[in-house]
């Protein structure tokens, strides 16, 4: 049976932060990751349209600039990708009270039309917000983790160190398991999950994909999209990936852009900046959400996913979206890389944002081999820091090293 209470999530303060400070908040995401619930809380006194209803779809269209003109003050559109003439609108709209803030709230999944419409029609006007899918502690019902306050301004060590569990490792892991999609987190029978997921996948595809690309041949790109889950966690090859689909080279490229540009897949770049080492210059990816890679893989249980070689992938994505996520929410402006060198040291995530460079390691174990750091203590020589972290399963921090803290999974 679903639990359909209400899950608290920690975007929406900051959704709230934004309209104070912008004319137009823009939240973009994965359908189904919760935009429209999660705007729908900003409070009572906000109209709601929806593109994606007729109704409300006609009320726009027939003249944008007027409807906006009339509805002017909080109001809140879904889908906003649907009509690219809003856009324009918008912006005229809002140029008419420039100083005035917090006047519309819009959602939408990634297409080339709100990208363009946002970037070229709403530039200075618009802070946009990505929702992922749920952070374990919003699904688990606690607060957020310190772990992002700790990092806004500079690295602040002393925060760092004392940061403690926020929620249980059984919860921690039927989010890492189930992933974080709203209608699954909420609860359901393993049968209802795969109906949920399977239905997804269908939606993304005969929906999604066909209308935001009507030429792409859907059966090539379903046959990719299998490939890629097995992929998932690990450096991209766009030759290999095209000789194993039967395509060219740039029409690979293609696929894994439309992956990423629909939230599905996040593609990660390689750390090559201030380095004295010969790095990997492939980009890295992985599918973002952890229980749709399990669906897609057919790990059917936790018991499964504890045998199946994908584990240790699967879980360094999943602890890589839940600091993502966590920076997203608490609005720190960064940039995930990967580092690997050509003779195999590498570092799973490397963060690089006004706080500097923090190079993060994630074992899925609950102890570490100290031989497993030297990459990470060169990388920290190499770069003259202050600090690396890594995260596993442990139950407490601990210093591993002078500058190498170690943090529970459950804390971030």
């Amino acid at each position: 049976m679903h639990d359909k209470r209400i899950i608290q999530r920690d975007a929406l303060d900051t959704i709230r932060q934004l309209l104070g400070q912008f004319p137009v908040v823009a939240v973009i995401g994965a359908r189904q990751s919760g935009k429209s619930t999660l705007c729908s809380m900003i409070g009572q006194d906000w109209k709601i349209f929806d593109l994606e209803k007729e109704q409300d779809y006609q009320a726009v269209e027939h003249d944008p600039y007027l409807f906006l003109q009339h509805n002017s003050r909080k109001v809140i559109i879904d889908e906003a990708q649907e009509l690219a003439a809003l856009f324009p609108a918008l912006r005229v709209v809002v140029d008419e009270a420039r100083q005035e803030k917090g006047r519309f709230l819009i959602t939408g999944s990634s297409s080339p039309e709100l990208i363009s419409g946002i970037s070229e029609s709403l530039a200075g006007r618009v802070a946009i917000l990505e929702l992922g899918t749920l952070k374990s502690s919003e699904a688990g019902g606690t607060t957020a983790s310190d772990f992002y306050g700790a990092v806004e301004d500079g690295i602040h060590v002393e925060r760092l160190e004392s940061l403690t569990p926020l929620l249980d490792r059984e919860r921690l892991f039927r989010s890492w398991f189930g992933g974080g999609y709203p209608e699954v987190a909420r609860g359901s029978t393993p049968r209802g999950h795969r109906l949920w997921m399977d239905n997804y996948r269908a939606t993304y595809l005969q929906r999604d994909i066909r209308k935001l690309f009507p030429g792409l041949k859907i059966e090539a790109y379903r046959t990719f999209l299998s490939m890629l889950a097995n992929l998932s966690g690990t450096i991209i090859n766009h030759s290999e990936l095209a000789r194993s689909l039967a395509v060219s080279q740039p029409t690979a490229r293609q696929y894994v852009d439309i992956a990423h540009g629909t939230f599905l897949w996040r593609k990660i770049e390689p750390f090559t900046r201030n380095v004295t080492k010969r790095v990997t210059k492939m980009p890295r990816g992985h599918i973002r959400d952890s229980g749709l890679l399990h669906f897609m893989l057919n790990i059917g249980s936790e018991d499964d996913l504890l045998r199946h070689p994908i584990l240790g992938r699967s879980w360094e994505a999943f602890i890589t979206e839940e600091i993502i996520k966590g920076m997203n929410h608490a609005l720190i402006p960064m940039t995930p890389y990967y580092y690997r060198t050509r003779h195999g040291a590498e570092i799973d995530l490397v963060l690089e944002g006004h706080f500097g460079l923090l190079p993060i390691e994630i074992k899925y174990g609950s102890t570490i081999d100290h031989r497993s750091l030297r990459a990470m203590k060169d990388f920290i020589e190499d770069h003259h820091l202050a600090l690396g972290i890594v995260i596993n399963n442990a139950d407490a921090a601990e210093w591993l090293d002078e500058k190498i803290l170690r943090l529970p999974a459950t804390a971030i």
